[in-house]
C-alpha cells in the first residue's frame, strides 16, 4: 500500500485503536488527554494525500477509502476542529470523574465522524454512519441532568429512525448489483437507470435530512446542543450534522440529475432555513440561538444540494463542501468562544466580543470574511431569478439572528468579574477563530475558479453587505416586539407535541366510549335503521 493510502487507513484507524486502548483501565484513566491527538492523521490526510487517492482492503475487511475533494474539504476542517475541541475538553473537563467515558464516547464518534468523509464503499459508509450516530448519544447526555437525558432520548429515537431510512434506501440502492458491498459511486451511478429510483432517493433524503436537522426534522438539535458540554456542542454542530451533507454528496445522482427531487431539496431547504431564523430569534439562551443558527445554515446547503440535483451540476459538490466547512469552522468556534467569554472579563472580555461578533456576522456575509467568500462562490449557482432573492433574504435573516444571538452574549457577559480563561481553553478557541478566517481564503480560487482581488471590489463588497444592513433593519424591528424570548419553547415542534398529549390522550378516550356505546346492539340497531332511512330519503329526491 502506498504512503497514501497509509494515510487515509491512519485517518480512520488511529482513533478507533485509540478508543479499544480504553478497554485497559490504565489507559482509559488518561484517555481524555490523548483525544487532541486523535484527528491528526485525518488532518494530515487532507492536507497531503492528492486528490483521487484511495486504499482497499481486500476480504474480509472488503473496506475502500477514497479522498475526492469535497472529501479533502470537509475532512481537513473537520480534523482541526476535532483536535481544537478536543484540547478544550481536556482543559475543561481534567478533574470531571466521568472524563474517561467521556473520552470513549469523543473517539468514537470522531472515528464515524471522520471516516464518512473517506469511506468509499456501501456496507461501510453505513457502519461508519451508524458508530458516529449512536456514539454522539454519549456526549449529549455526559452531564446526566434532566434536559440531557431527555434530549438524548429524541435524539437517540430520530437517529435510529433516519438509520432505518437509510438502510432501506441502501439495500433498494443495492439489490441489483453483483457485488456483496458495491463502490458507492458505481451504484449511484446505477440509480438513474433503477426503477426503484425515486423510492431510494425518497428515503436517503428522508436517512439524511434527519442527521441535517431539516424541518421538522431538526428538533434534536435545539434540545441536544444547549443540554451538551460546550466542546460537545462545538463538533456537534460543526462536524456531526455533515454527516447529512456528505451522505447527500455521496448518494445523490448529480451527474444524471433528478429535477422532482432537486426541487424537494430546495422547498425544503428554504422554509428550513427560514424556520431556523424565525424560531431562533425567540429563544433567550445562547447556545440554543447558535442551535437553531445551525438549522438554518443546513437549510442553505440542502437549497445548495437541491440546485445541482435539478440542474445536474456535480461541480455543486465541491461549493457545497466549500459552504459546509465554513460553517463547521465558525459554528465550531462560536461554540468554544460561550464558553470562554463565560470566564472571560474586563478589556480581555471586550477583544473576546469582537472576535466573537466578527465570527457570528460572518454567517450573515460580513465583507472579507468566510461567509462572505462562501456566498459570493456560490451565488451563480442562484442566477437572478426568485430563488436568489430567496437566498439573499435568508442572508438577511442570518444576520438578524447573529445580532440577537450577540445581544444575549453582552447580557450574559455583562456582570463578569476581571479575569481570563484557562490558557487550554482559550488557545484553541483561537485556533478555530484562525482557521475559520484563513481557511476559506486559501481555498475560494480553487473552488470557484476565481482570483482573491475579485472580492475586494465594490460590486462584490456591495453584493454582501446590502442583505446584511437589511437583516440588521429587520432586527430593530424585531427586538422590540413585546414577549418575544420565550414565545416558542426550545424544541418548538416536539414540546409542543408533547404538551398537546393529554388533549389526545382525552379525546382517544372519548373516541373509545363513543365506540363502545355505540357497540350496543339497540343503538347500533338503531343507527343503523336511521342510516337506511336516510338512505332512501336521499334516493327518492335523486329520482
Amino acid at each position: 500500500m502506498s504512503s497514501a493510502g497509509l494515510l487515509l487507513a491512519a485517518a480512520l484507524f488511529f482513533p478507533l485503536v485509540l478508543a479499544i486502548c480504553c478497554l485497559s483501565a490504565r489507559f482509559r484513566a488518561r484517555a481524555l488527554a490523548v483525544v487532541v491527538i486523535a484527528p491528526l492523521p485525518a488532518l494530515a490526510a487532507a492536507v497531503l494525500v492528492p486528490e483521487g487517492r484511495f486504499a482497499f482492503f481486500p476480504a474480509p475487511f472488503r473496506l475502500t477509502l477514497v479522498l475526492d475533494q469535497p472529501g479533502a474539504i470537509l475532512l481537513g476542517g473537520a480534523a482541526l476542529l476535532w483536535s481544537a475541541a478536543g484540547a478544550y475538553a481536556a482543559s475543561l473537563m481534567a478533574r470531571d470523574p466521568a472524563a474517561s467515558r467521556f473520552a470513549i464516547w469523543w473517539l468514537l464518534t470522531l472515528t464515524g465522524s471522520l471516516g464518512l468523509f473517506i469511506v468509499g464503499d456501501v456496507v461501510n459508509f453505513y457502519l461508519l454512519f451508524t458508530l458516529a450516530s449512536l456514539a454522539a448519544y454519549g456526549l449529549i447526555i455526559h452531564e446526566q441532568s434532566a434536559s440531557a437525558h431527555r434530549a438524548g432520548v429524541i435524539y437517540v429515537g430520530l437517529a435510529l429512525l433516519g438509520e432505518a431510512f437509510l438502510l432501506i434506501a441502501l439495500v433498494m440502492l443495492s439489490a441489483m448489483h453483483p457485488d456483496a458491498n458495491p463502490q458507492i459511486r458505481s451504484v449511484v451511478a446505477e440509480l438513474p437507470a433503477s426503477p426503484m429510483r425515486d423510492g431510494t432517493l425518497a428515503l436517503f433524503i428522508i436517512g439524511f435530512a434527519l442527521k441535517m436537522g431539516l424541518v421538522p426534522l431538526h428538533v434534536w438539535l435545539p434540545l441536544a446542543h444547549p443540554a451538551a458540554p460546550t466542546p460537545a456542542s462545538a463538533v456537534l454542530s460543526g462536524v456531526v450534522v455533515k454527516a447529512g451533507v456528505i451522505g447527500l454528496i455521496r448518494f445523490l445522482p448529480f451527474e444524471a440529475g433528478a429535477p422532482l427531487w432537486g426541487s424537494v431539496l430546495i422547498g425544503v431547504g428554504l422554509v428550513t432555513a427560514y424556520y431556523g431564523v424565525i424560531v431562533g430569534i425567540t429563544q433567550a439562551r445562547a447556545k440554543t440561538v447558535l442551535a437553531y443558527s445551525t438549522v438554518s445554515q443546513m437549510g442553505l446547503l440542502a437549497v445548495l444540494l437541491g440546485v445541482g440535483l435539478d440542474t445536474a451540476d456535480p461541480a455543486v459538490t465541491n461549493l457545497t463542501a466549500y459552504y459546509a466547512v465554513h460553517h463547521t469552522l465558525v459554528k465550531g468556534a462560536l461554540f468554544l468562544g460561550v464558553g470562554v467569554l463565560a470566564t472571560t472579563g474586563g478589556r480581555r472580555l471586550r477583544l473576546a466580543l469582537l472576535l466573537t461578533a466578527v465570527l457570528a456576522l460572518s454567517l450573515g456575509g460580513m465583507p472579507l470574511t468566510s461567509g462572505a467568500l462562501a456566498k459570493l462562490a456560490t451565488k451563480p449557482l442562484f442566477g437572478y431569478g426568485w430563488l436568489a432573492g430567496a437566498m439573499t433574504l435568508a442572508g438577511a435573516g442570518s444576520t438578524a439572528l447573529m445580532l440577537h444571538f450577540l445581544l444575549i452574549l453582552r447580557r450574559d457577559t455583562a456582570g463578569n468579574t476581571a479575569g481570563s480563561p484557562a490558557l487550554g481553553q482559550l488557545l484553541p478557541w483561537l485556533v478555530v477563530v484562525a482557521a475559520a478566517f484563513l481557511i476559506p481564503w486559501s481555498l475560494y480560487p480553487a473552488v470557484s475558479g476565481e482570483t482573491v482581488s475579485g472580492l475586494l471590489q465594490p460590486e462584490a463588497l456591495w453584493k454582501v453587505t446590502w442583505p446584511m444592513l437589511l437583516g440588521a433593519v429587520a432586527m430593530l424591528f424585531v427586538h422590540r416586539l413585546p414577549q418575544r424570548l420565550g414565545a416558542i419553547p426550545e424544541g418548538d415542534i416536539i414540546v409542543l407535541a408533547q404538551a398537546a398529549q393529554p388533549v389526545a390522550r382525552r379525546f382517544s378516550d372519548r373516541i373509545g366510549g363513543i365506540d363502545a356505546h355505540f357497540r350496543r346492539w339497540p343503538v347500533a340497531g338503531f343507527a343503523l335503521i336511521a342510516l337506511a332511512i336516510l338512505l332512501g330519503g336521499v334516493l327518492m329526491l335523486q329520482a
